[in-house]
């Protein structure tokens, strides 16, 4: 039973008609709040080295030298250290000039090995450029195979398999080169040393273009300084960058935890899931670079509502007060407090919070003259809100809807579109209107992201719904659809997040409808989904793989 019946004046005979989720208590208690802080500093020898290091950088990206793949994989390094925010003009202007001289009719044209053509192509992809795959049908035998005798070129494996995660729609030779690197590494990877046997198995785990930036440079750090070949330049500056952001995102958590106790959520809502930490880690792999910060806390502030308010709609509320709230959203025009008289004390405070925050976005909104963006934000959460009723409505009625109902509702209900707007909200006079409505028109890159997370999210979650009473899953409507097991099921949600991958990577592939930043905020919620909802709802059950990879991007230094 729920204490929350104790601060909300709820009876207790509504109380027992609840269905109630049984969610673990908060992993992090109050560690974070030692770094809440007014005011971030830094030391300024450790900015001035940095400063220092990063022209040294910039002049290696900028070296006249015969040799493209060396700038290449220069890039390639400064990309997985998390330090190419520094070097995002520089990094365009080379690899610009790498296309010109090394990609013709989309073909690239220079001759080399495995490893280093895989790794062109995929910083080349990766960066937006049109590059064919038919570069690696160089590699295969006359049977039209991948030959065998690559088996055994483990890096060449490694970056082949990498490069196979760029893929597009028609790329048959890179679904064959997926299956083949896949399949021959894991069965060599017991054979190898275990340093390399560790890579391998990582690798095939989490794909570097789904990984996140952030534990990506912790990762990389580490596997750069092994390499006999790295620059010591460039492994400094990634270190002390690291340390620096970590101080950075240490502090923005900590104002933020002050915030959510501050609130009082912890007590006022006992029936919804306390995560704060990991809301603010879920929208650092949004975005992580300084400039930022004032973005991530408008948008951590959102998801941290809108989990209350999910778990409200999927737990805690019944029928009469869902519709009472979900009402009381969609008739307001200035979120105004005169609406809260009919709904039970919990949704007022709910709905409290969610008007205090918008007043705060309204005041910083007004000081950049992009009011506009407001109107944009209340029609997403509008409609966010629209999409949590109807779903209550369907388990309330015990609905089972078709598959393409289901997903037109559920791709909504993701709040993917929401978080989309609201990211770009923070970013600045470069976010004009008409990337606001490039939104708001569900393009194929906004749709493709709320798919990718509806489907992620039904695989690892739908069980332990089922259990605590909640609306049908895509699982089921499936199932019912097709007349077939969940295991198949299971099977076509896989194929359609493959292809969904697809879909994002098309859009991300020149000419863009938006430019590439708007594009990486979309994807990053995407690469969110891929590493903590690939086996379990890490988000729910935060206590694994959720509470390591938080401490080793906010609690651990890097050594230098």
């Amino acid at each position: 039973m729920s204490s929350v019946t104790s601060s909300t004046h709820l009876d207790a005979k509504s109380d027992l008609q609840r269905n109630l989720a049984d969610f673990h208590p908060n992993v992090w208690g109050e560690y974070f709040l030692q770094y809440a802080s007014e005011s971030i500093e830094f030391d300024q020898n450790i900015g001035a080295q940095i400063e220092t290091l990063k022209d040294e950088v910039r002049k290696m990206l900028l070296s006249k030298i015969e040799n493209q793949l060396l700038k290449v994989n220069l890039i390639d390094s400064i990309c997985r250290l998390g330090v190419s925010y520094h070097f995002e003009h520089e990094i365009d202007e080379v690899l610009q000039h790498i296309h010109k001289t090394c990609v013709e009719n989309e073909e690239i044209i220079l001759e080399d090995n495995l490893h280093s053509i895989a790794v062109l192509f995929r910083v080349l992809r990766q960066q937006g450029f049109r590059v064919s795959s038919n570069v690696f049908t160089k590699f295969k035998d006359e049977q039209g195979n991948f030959r065998e005798n690559l088996v055994t070129d483990v890096e060449g494996m490694l970056s082949l398999y990498e490069a196979s995660h760029m893929m597009i729609h028609g790329e048959d030779i890179l679904e064959g080169a997926m299956t083949f690197t896949s399949t021959n590494l894991e069965f060599i990877a017991t054979q190898l040393n275990p340093s390399l046997a560790a890579q391998v198995k990582y690798t095939l785990k989490q794909a570097l273009h789904k990984n996140l930036p952030r534990l990506e440079a912790r990762r990389y750090i580490n596997i750069y300084e092994q390499n006999p070949l790295h620059s010591e330049i460039l492994l400094t500056l990634a270190k002390l960058d690291f340390n620096m952001l970590q101080t950075l995102h240490q502090k923005e958590f900590g104002n933020i935890c002050m915030w959510w106790i501050g609130m009082d959520v912890p007590r006022k809502f006992s029936f919804a899931r306390d995560r704060i930490v990991e809301c603010c880690f879920w929208i650092l792999t949004v975005y992580y670079e300084p400039q930022f910060s004032q973005a991530r806390k408008i948008m951590t502030k959102l998801i941290a509502m809108l989990s209350i308010i999910d778990d409200t709609f999927d737990a805690y509320g019944t029928i009469d007060e869902l519709e009472l709230f979900a009402k009381t959203i969609e008739r307001f025009f200035r979120w105004d407090v005169k609406n809260l008289d009919d709904l039970p004390e919990y949704m007022k405070l709910i709905y409290k919070m969610v008007l205090k925050n918008l007043e705060e976005i309204e005041q910083d909104m007004t000081k950049e003259g992009r009011l506009f963006t407001l109107k944009y934000y209340i029609k997403e959460f509008q409609m966010t809100v629209d999409a949590f009723m109807t779903e209550a409505r369907w388990f309330n009625n015990n609905y089972v809807p078709t598959i393409e109902e289901y997903l037109n509702i559920s791709k909504i209900s993701s709040a993917q579109s929401l978080l989309i707007t609201c990211s770009y909200i923070g970013m600045g006079d470069i976010a004009t209107e008409n990337i606001f409505k490039w939104v708001s028109d569900k393009p194929k890159m906004v749709n493709a992201v709320a798919t990718l997370c509806r489907l992620m999210d039904e695989i690892v979650s739908s069980e332990f719904e089922h259990k605590r009473g909640h609306v049908c899953s895509l699982l089921d409507c499936i199932m019912k659809q097709n007349e077939m097991s969940r295991e198949a099921a299971i099977e076509e949600c896989r194929e359609r997040i493959v292809n969904t991958w697809k879909d994002i990577n098309e859009e991300c592939l020149k000419p863009t409808e938006v430019p590439m930043p708007f594009l990486t905020r979309a994807i990053n919620l995407s690469r969110f989904m891929d590493v903590f909802y690939k086996d379990k709802d890490n988000y729910t059950h935060s206590e694994g793989s959720m509470k390591s990879y938080i401490k080793l991007v906010l609690v651990d230094p890097i050594p230098i």
